[in-house]
């Protein structure tokens, strides 16, 4: 017998298996086996990290916070963007008010947002008293602890205010049906006063009452950007990154 004859022979006797027979289309490629579930969360792994990680910074150390209301007038107005450090007094665990950490508490005069004890609304409003301060509020002028703040006037409806070291502007309203005599009455521990610099057209601590430290969500320093809702929401540019008294 040939080379080649011999070669044919040993071909035909070979035993056939069943990969040799299977028909190709009902292999299913690797990707099909690893099931629907898989195959999306290995395509979406890596933008679900990221966006997981970024919602955790917003959460327990920096973001920033729409203001759609006039009540911090003229400090801030409506269509401001502010900072909000929120690891400015403390650690909170990620999506909650509960504190691991405490390093600071608001000083009298910072800006905060926080959390409204009446309805948990968020707010943007100005430290006033602090724990153990007595506030009274007479024709709109403020005595802490028994002190006369120091006013000046700017113009009919602004007034200066020295409110710890921050110097600010305050807006009256004289038209405005509002609370322009209050207390005297003691910040109790663990809990602050805040108003709004548009003191005739503020929703704060003289109607919704103290505010607890867990409420306070962090300080704000500066505006980010602004847009003008009344006019097409264009940019006001020379409120961009402009910080705040």
């Amino acid at each position: 017998m040939s080379e080649v004859e011999t070669k044919e022979a040993k071909e035909t006797k070979r035993p056939i298996l069943l990969q040799d027979s299977a028909d190709p289309k009902a292999v299913k490629p690797k990707d099909e086996e690893k099931g629907f579930w898989r195959r999306t969360w290995e395509s979406w792994r890596s933008v679900v990290i990221v966006v997981a990680a970024l919602m955790v910074v917003r959460s327990v150390v920096a973001d920033w916070n729409d203001v759609p209301t006039g009540s911090m007038k003229p400090t801030i107005v409506e269509g401001d963007r502010i900072f909000v450090n929120k690891l400015a007094y403390g650690l909170k665990v990620p999506f909650t008010t509960i504190h691991l950490a405490h390093w600071n508490t608001p000083q009298r005069g910072e800006i905060v947002v926080f959390n409204s004890p009446e309805d948990g609304t968020r707010l943007v409003k100005r430290v006033v008293g602090l724990p153990g301060d007595e506030i009274a509020l007479r024709n709109n002028e403020l005595y802490i602890n028994g002190q006369h703040l120091t006013y000046s006037d700017l113009n009919d409806n602004i007034e200066k205010e020295q409110l710890g070291t921050h110097d600010h502007s305050v807006m009256l309203s004289p038209l405005i049906r509002a609370m322009r005599d209050y207390g005297p009455k003691k910040v109790p521990a663990g809990e602050y006063f805040m108003m709004g610099d548009n003191r005739d057209n503020s929703k704060d601590s003289r109607y919704i009452g103290f505010v607890p430290l867990d409420n306070i969500v962090g300080r704000s320093s500066c505006v980010v950007l602004s847009l003008n809702y009344d006019n097409y929401y264009i940019p006001r540019w020379n409120r961009f990154f402009t910080a705040l008294p």
